[in-house]
């Protein structure tokens, strides 16, 4: 196991390399950066990603050899906004535990890391997203758990849930309300606009609105919220 996860961290670098978050500048991912953004990928069920989005090919080639879109590799725009809020609002996380769902490269976990948390998990179902979360970790001097694998049929133990960018899609959104209403402490999201969300109405209230840099997307930047959950009840 530590042979593939180890060939997975050679592959995650070997593909993007070490930059800036644009709105998040304190933190440091490898990403595909947006001058390597392809052009007319295929949706597939992917926030912004569409006939409109910019670039070249090297996505392509990271989708053709991962078997998936590299979520991992992309700065979205609810994981910066949702990032962006944790550090400007370290209380949220300050001395508790927190889990990041579907982390994608591990930002919103490193920003909790760096804002005091006392113990982060970040959870997704890509070995290669786990495998981000462990080389940006390092790039920024912090810790961050993992934890593979599809979690929506439990409960979150920890005081704390974060995800950016989960309401892109209709199935997924139906399985993650009723899991992050399952949550016991505080549950933020961040979701950015556009024409096909899935956020459920009544459900979350706006915390703060930020205006994010936009990568894979249809516009340079895109108006992007962050919600507390307002209601525990499972919807």
């Amino acid at each position: 196991m530590e042979d593939v996860a180890e060939d997975a961290e050679d592959f995650v670098c070997a593909h993007t390399r070490l930059a800036a978050v644009p709105y998040v500048p304190e933190i440091r991912l490898h990403l595909v950066t947006p001058s390597n953004a392809p052009s007319g990928v295929p949706t597939g069920g992917a926030p912004g990603v569409g006939p409109d989005a910019g670039g070249d090919d090297h996505v392509y080639e990271l989708w053709e050899r991962a078997g998936r879109l590299p979520f991992w590799a992309c700065p979205w725009a609810g994981g910066q906004a949702l990032a962006r809020h944790v550090l400007d609002h370290p209380e949220i996380v300050r001395g508790r535990t927190v889990l990041d769902l579907a982390t994608g490269s591990g930002l919103v976990a490193i920003a909790a890391a760096l804002a005091g948390a006392a113990l982060v998990v970040a959870n997704d179902v890509d070995p290669y997203a786990l495998a981000a979360v462990g080389v940006n970790a390092r790039a920024n001097g912090v810790t961050v758990r993992v934890a593979a694998g599809d979690l929506l049929d439990g409960t979150p133990s920890q005081q704390v849930v974060l995800a950016g960018d989960v309401y892109y899609e209709e199935p997924l959104a139906r399985r993650v309300t009723p899991f992050l209403s399952r949550a016991g402490g505080e549950v933020l999201i961040g979701a950015p606009d556009r024409a096909c969300s899935y956020l459920p109405e009544g459900v979350f209230e706006q915390v703060g609105v930020h205006q994010v840099p936009a990568f894979l997307e249809d516009t340079p930047s895109k108006r992007t919220t962050v919600y507390r959950l307002s209601t525990h009840a499972v919807t």
